[in-house]
Formats: C-alpha cells, sequence, structure tokens
C-alpha cells in the first residue's frame, strides 16, 4: 500500500500589505495632499495678500519699484484719503441701513413661507411652491426695465428704502429652498406633540420649530446680508444721488477719481471689503453647518 503524505499548503500570493506599509502609503498621501492643498491656497489668497501690500504703500514706491515688488516705506495715509475723497462714510451708513432693515424682513418672511410650505396642509401647496421658485430662474438683467418703470410709476426711485422691494423679490425664493428643505427634515412628531398640547400654528413656529432651525436660519441670514452688501446693478439703477448710493456704486465712482492712483485705489477697495471677509472668516463654520445641516436623517 502506498501511503499519502501530507499535501504541502499552498503558498499565500495575496497576503495583505504590513501594517507598517500601509501607515506608510497613508502618510505620503497625506503629505501630497497637503502640499497640494497648501499651493492651491497660496494661489487663490495671493490677489488678496496684492492688494493689502498695495494698499499700505506710498504711490511713488509702487510706480517706481512696480507692482510685485516688497515696499520700501509702509503708509496709511491712502485709507484716510480714499475715506474722505470717495465718501464712504454716506456709503457705508446707507448700505448699513439698507442691511438692517432688509436682511432680517427677507428672513423673517422666507421663514414662515417655508414652514407653510414644508409642515402646514395649506391648499396648493405645489403650486406657491413652484411658483417660488420660478424665481431662481429669472436672471435679474432681463427684470431691470420692468422694475425700473414699477419703481419710477411708485415714486420710489432715488431712495435707499426703495431698494427694498427688489432686493426681497429676488432674494426670497433661494432663502426658502434653503429653509423649506431644513424644515421638511424636522420631525413629524415634535409638530403633532406640540398640536395635541393645543399649540397652533403660530406657537409652534416661534416656540419650536426656529430654535430647532438656527444652523439654517444663520447660514441665510450670512448669504443675504453678503449678497445685500454687494449688490450694485438694482442699486446702479435706481439711485441716482450720492447721498443715497451704496457702497458698491460708490465704488464705483471713488475707481473713476481714482484711476490713476494705484494704491488709493487699492485701500478703497479694501475698505469696501473688509466686512465681508470679517464675516466669513468668523461665520464661515456657521455657514457650512447650515447647508448641510438635515442633510441625512437620524
Amino acid at each position: 500500500m502506498t501511503s499519502l503524505a501530507p499535501a504541502t499548503p499552498a503558498l499565500d500570493t495575496a497576503r495583505p500589505l504590513p501594517e507598517k506599509n500601509k501607515k506608510d502609503k497613508k502618510g505620503r498621501g497625506g503629505l501630497v495632499l497637503t502640499f497640494v492643498t497648501a499651493v492651491v491656497a497660496l494661489f487663490w489668497i495671493s490677489p488678496l495678500a496684492l492688494l493689502v501690500v498695495t494698499a499700505v504703500r506710498p504711490l511713488a514706491d509702487f510706480v517706481g519699484n512696480g507692482p510685485l515688488s516688497w515696499p520700501s516705506a509702509f503708509t496709511w495715509q491712502n485709507f484716510a484719503d480714499a475715506w474722505d475723497v470717495g465718501d464712504f462714510a454716506t456709503t457705508y451708513g446707507n448700505s448699513a441701513l439698507l442691511l438692517l432693515l432688509k436682511v432680517p424682513l427677507g428672513v423673517l418672511i422666507s421663514a414662515m413661507l417655508g414652514f407653510a410650505l414644508a409642515k402646514l396642509r395649506i391648499r396648493f401647496r405645489r403650486t406657491v411652491m413652484f411658483a417660488v421658485f420660478l424665481g431662481l430662474t429669472i436672471p435679474i438683467y432681463i427684470a431691470i426695465v420692468p422694475v425700473f418703470i414699477m419703481m419710477k410709476t411708485a415714486g420710489a426711485t432715488d431712495s435707499v428704502l426703495g431698494l427694498i422691494g427688489p432686493y426681497l423679490a429676488f432674494g426670497i425664493p433661494f432663502e426658502v429652498l434653503v429653509l423649506q428643505s431644513f424644515f421638511r427634515r424636522l420631525p413629524d412628531e415634535i409638530v403633532e406633540a406640540a398640536r395635541v398640547d393645543g399649540a397652533g400654528d403660530w406657537r409652534i413656529f416661534w416656540r419650536i420649530v426656529l430654535p430647532l432651525s438656527a444652523p439654517a436660519l444663520v447660514t441665510v441670514l450670512i448669504l443675504d446680508a453678503v449678497a445685500t452688501w454687494n449688490e450694485f446693478l438694482f442699486a446702479l439703477i435706481l439711485l441716482n444721488s450720492d447721498e443715497n448710493k451704496t457702497l458698491p456704486v460708490g465704488l464705483l465712482n471713488f475707481q473713476g477719481q481714482f484711476s490713476n492712483n494705484n494704491t488709493g485705489l487699492a485701500a478703497g477697495i479694501l475698505i469696501a471689503v473688509v466686512p465681508i471677509l470679517i464675516a466669513y472668516t468668523l461665520l464661515q463654520r456657521w455657514i457650512v453647518a447650515g447647508l448641510t445641516a438635515g442633510a441625512t436623517k437620524g
């Protein structure tokens, strides 16, 4: 009889990589990603850095050494000259007034409409939602002439307060889109429990829905504030007198006066964009949190 020898086990050619190799590859991938991100960030921030350097150097140094050279001296006089010549005190005040009046009103109207579309059983809800979202598809350039005729007929041209109507009309659709999407993901059980306890729709909206929707509300508030602060076309068409002009329109006139003064122009541009830069720097986490909040249930 022949004896059967034990079979030799086949070599495993698909052995997993050692843990050390995995960590090395992961570490190298992380370094490459970090390097690429740093390079992209450097190119992204370079225009702002060049703007800041130009704004704090004398004009003679800019002309003599070129825009890409490091300044031989620094001065803050460019900001003082730009503030006086550009009348930024007036344009800042007009933009701030418009911001304080329009943004809270627009967010409140959008929140009420978004709540009604998301949580209330109302007639023609789909029709209303379609009509609101249709506003997102209308370019502002198409509406310039009709809006101007309507505002002129109503006697609301050349008025800072007259801009509130057009700003609301073109700002509300996007805000409703964000807020109603967030409201729909709030648990219906909370709303039904409040109704069982005797709470009406208004009380549910003020006492339950709004506190739970703080991230989305703050996000919409920030984005609307930035859009209102930067809006240019309606302000250019509807405002005529210098005492009623907003910051973007005032900056356009200022640019014409400082066309040959690059350092003063850079200082004026920096004055105009500083509030937006501060807002994005301090509140960027709210923007991301609000846009992603409610993306998943659970």
